[in-house]
């Protein structure tokens, strides 16, 4: 039908398949921007399919585009009650529309016969999915790193070390075989070839970065004078920019290989597609979480380091301020480094504690230990006489009494004599 849409949503997007005309009523009607799934792609597929004339066919028929999940595009797609379909991940539904508006909700599974019930097509649509999810990611890195003024080609280039040089090439190759994925339409035995071995190359890169993450907490561990936060602290502050930006680059380069993979997949044994988009969308996350154990390793330190100028920060006016701005630096770094990558971060912002709300607090406490001394002079001063009062009287007690014995003794000594 020529209304009917079909709705398939992800973690990282949504794609809308249907008639050219309906899907573009559709977006136009939620105001969601988007991109071309590229259906077409979905070719090799179809020799496993029965009917397989029929299905080329109805993709030629059909569009298909790509929305980023957005907090405008799944606060639209709520009222669609997209449901989870055989696919890991993916929810879908298809919908009835009329002028881009729904009219009524046809049936989760699809309409019998339609090609995109097979299953087949729907592990290839989610493939095509995660392609463009992982092209989106790649074009918000270049941007991190646009924004951060930071270079990452300039950053390897300063090193010497061997396996950042390997990066640099990797990432050559693999932007290479992009251009020619762009032109051909597809990835080579010949390009594939060239590009196989470039996430190992990465693997190592990213590893190096982490024990360098590591080593520069690890400088600031055992630190106490405040002279040595502050040498530490500006030297963590420039080097871990670098590191991240590093880190940033390996992202990059891993989605760009992951596109690629998925293409090579999809042409040569398309019915393992949904298994490796599954397997690529795991391997992800682990490195996601090697990373957030670092950086969370680092701002541990940084915590600790601001901790102990803050607390010093009466004798150190001018340097301890400074070690907390180089914590802030390095907290702002992270964060937002974290958000590019999908790392949950809730934490607070680093305070650096005033010289003057220190001397305030620090009188109160004096004066409060003040106001305590007195008292306890008063209750030590009354005690003491308490207790002087009954020595005297037990000392009186004890004159008076030898006193008396020796008037006594006397006075028998007379009366004898």
């Amino acid at each position: 039908m020529d209304n009917q849409i079909h709705l398939f949503k992800d973690d990282d997007g949504l794609a809308v398949i249907g008639r050219p005309e309906a899907v573009e009523r559709f977006l136009a009607a939620e105001k969601l921007p988007s991109k071309d799934l590229g259906l077409p792609r979905l070719g090799p597929m179809l020799g496993s399919l029965s009917g397989a004339a029929h299905a080329a066919s109805e993709i030629a028929a059909n569009s298909g585009r790509w929305v980023k999940l957005t907090e405008q595009s799944a606060q639209a797609m709520k009222k669609y009650k997209l449901m989870k379909g055989p696919h890991d991940g993916v929810s879908r539904a298809v919908v009835m529309a009329k002028n881009g508006r729904i009219k009524e909700i046809v049936q989760f599974a699809g309409t019998p016969g339609s090609f995109l019930a097979n299953p087949a097509i729907l592990s290839g649509a989610a493939g095509l999915m995660a392609q463009l999810a992982s092209q989106q990611r790649m074009e918000e890195i270049a941007a991190y790193l646009a924004v951060i003024d930071q270079k990452v080609e300039d950053v390897l280039r300063a090193q010497k070390d061997a396996v950042l040089a390997d990066m640099i090439g990797a990432g050559l190759v693999l932007d290479e075989a992009m251009i020619v994925r762009e032109q051909v339409g597809r990835v080579s035995e010949i390009t594939w070839s060239r590009v196989q071995a470039a996430p190992m190359t990465i693997a190592r890169t990213q590893a190096y970065a982490l024990l360098q993450l590591d080593a520069l907490a690890e400088s600031m561990e055992r630190r106490t004078a405040v002279g040595d936060l502050v040498k530490v602290s500006k030297e963590v502050e420039s080097a871990a920019g670098q590191w991240l930006a590093v880190l940033a680059r390996c992202f990059q380069l891993y989605d760009t290989s992951a596109v690629l993979e998925l293409d090579r997949v999809l042409e040569v044994s398309p019915l393992e597609l949904d298994q490796h988009r599954l397997a690529l969308r795991a391997a992800r996350q682990n490195r996601r979480e090697l990373i957030a154990q670092s950086t969370g390793r680092l701002l541990a330190r940084v915590d600790a380091a601001v901790g102990t100028a803050n607390a010093k920060v009466l004798l150190h006016p001018n340097a301890s301020p400074a070690v907390v701005q180089s914590g802030r630096q390095v907290e702002t770094a992270v964060v937002d480094f974290h958000g590019r990558l999908g790392i949950e971060s809730g934490r607070q912002s680093l305070d650096g504690r005033r010289w003057v709300d220190a001397a305030v607090e620090t009188r109160d406490k004096v004066l409060e230990t003040g106001v305590e001394g007195v008292n306890a002079a008063k209750r030590l001063g009354n005690e003491t006489f308490d207790r002087a009062r009954s020595v005297t009287g037990r000392l009186s007690d004890g004159v008076a009494g030898r006193v008396l014995r020796r008037r006594g003794g006397g006075g028998e000594h007379d009366a004898e004599g």
